[in-house]
């Protein structure tokens, strides 16, 4: 189990949200930390601390007028750790190219290749060509309908047709290197993770798979790799001191490492 740090900017700041308040009208959400270091802050922390993959997410869209200072913190970011993060957010074949660049080691992208509920392999394909499926990570956030999981788009408002199962996960394995997924359900409630969901993903053998979503104490990183069958990567946001929660980094850090 690797520890995946996170680095998410919202209106140009540094923070941490509860995922579901996301809304663009307004580009308004729910807040559990906002920062008054710059990307580059943690970026070059994370560094020091030789953490590579992790996730830089911009949440502003890009009609945003907010949107080009979150990019830029996002910018800052990569250069200050080249090689050592992801990057995501409106992530599409025109400008892949333009972030692994600026020093992303993979792009992140669940709507370019989700489009009227269903996976758009033309769009796949266009942003293997673009980058390399060595530098792609789909992101395949979700949330829970009746008993199953789908893959939900547009700030996990819009459910898609295609639910998350082994199955989609050796699927779509041809065109990325990792997989991330988002228990948007519990994702920055730090009310604990999505059990049902981590045993669907441990019966999946191939790519890296990193779970985020929920986690609020230690115990919740032991249930991950219990019900994980220590195959999950893990990320922690809002629960994080880092971010203003109550749990120690070096102690997560160590947790995940011991689990190797």
């Amino acid at each position: 189990m690797e520890f995946r740090p996170c680095i998410d900017i919202h209106n140009g700041k540094v923070k941490q949200i509860v995922g579901s308040s996301l809304v663009d009208e307004g580009d308004k959400a729910e807040e559990n930390f906002v920062s008054e270091k710059d990307a580059d802050f943690f970026a070059e922390f994370y560094q020091q601390e030789g953490l590579k993959g992790g996730h830089v997410i911009l949440l502003n869209k890009k009609d945003s007028p907010y949107y080009l200072e979150t990019k830029a913190q996002a910018m800052k970011a990569l250069g200050a750790y080249p090689g050592g993060l992801q990057v995501g957010g409106g992530i599409t074949a025109e400008n892949a190219k333009e972030f692994i660049d600026a020093g992303a080691s993979h792009v992140i992208v669940t709507s370019y290749v989700f489009s009227n509920g269903e996976i758009n392999y033309t769009n796949l394909e266009r942003l293997r060509d673009a980058v390399g499926k060595e530098h792609i990570v789909l992101d395949l956030s979700c949330r829970r309908h009746h008993r199953n999981y789908y893959v939900v788009t547009d700030r996990w408002q819009t459910f898609t047709k295609e639910e998350v199962t082994p199955e989609l996960l050796e699927k779509l394995a041809p065109y990325c290197d990792e997989f991330l997924i988002h228990a948007a359900d519990v994702e920055g409630k730090s009310e604990g993770i999505d059990k049902d969901l981590i045993e669907i993903l441990s019966d999946y053998e191939g790519n890296a798979l990193t779970y985020a979503g929920g986690i609020s104490d230690y115990d919740d990183i032991d249930l991950i790799q219990t019900y994980g069958k220590g195959k999950l990567n893990i990320t922690v946001g809002s629960a994080l001191d880092l971010f203003g929660g109550k749990l120690n980094y070096e102690t997560v850090k160590q947790m995940c490492q011991s689990s190797i």
